[in-house]
């Protein structure tokens, strides 16, 4: 087996999160790979834009405005947290925040970094039974090697 690009030693591990418990531990799961990996943890946090329904129905613009809000306490929270918890995890650490579709920016940011490996959390809401879960998806693109935590 000859050389491959990306495979002869530390990359990245790529770890999306979004706030949830879930995602929470995906994040220390992932800092523990890191750690003991000596490679780069890359947390993904990935905006949504509010839903079309909601813009449509917030003539005020009044709940719009809460959830983008809210978003940004969330990517404060996460940063100083972040800041806080890689000293403690002792692991080169840093934050991605880009806006779109969480599958689509933890793909870009894998291919980017040349990751290792992709962990999540797993899906605790109801729409991923429309449009299947986000691991789901990441393990059919058949890149990385997709761990899920529960």
């Amino acid at each position: 087996m000859g050389f491959e690009l990306g495979t002869d030693g530390p990359g990245a591990i790529v770890v999306g999160v979004d706030g949830s418990p879930t995602s929470l531990r995906a994040a220390a799961y992932a800092a523990g790979l890191a750690r003991r990996q000596h490679t780069k943890l890359i947390v993904v946090y990935a905006r949504t834009s509010p839903a079309t329904l909601l813009t449509l129905a917030d003539h005020s613009g009044l709940a719009t405005n809460a959830v983008l809000q809210t978003q940004d306490e969330l990517e404060n929270q996460l940063r100083t947290e972040l800041e806080r918890q890689s000293s403690v995890w002792g692991v080169d650490a840093r934050l991605v925040v880009r806006r779109g579709d969480p599958f689509t920016l933890l793909a870009e940011v894998a291919k980017e970094t040349r990751a290792e490996a992709v962990v999540v959390g797993s899906s605790a809401g109801v729409g991923h039974r429309i449009t299947g879960s986000l691991a789901i998806r990441l393990v059919k693109y058949g890149r990385w090697p997709v761990t899920v935590v529960p």
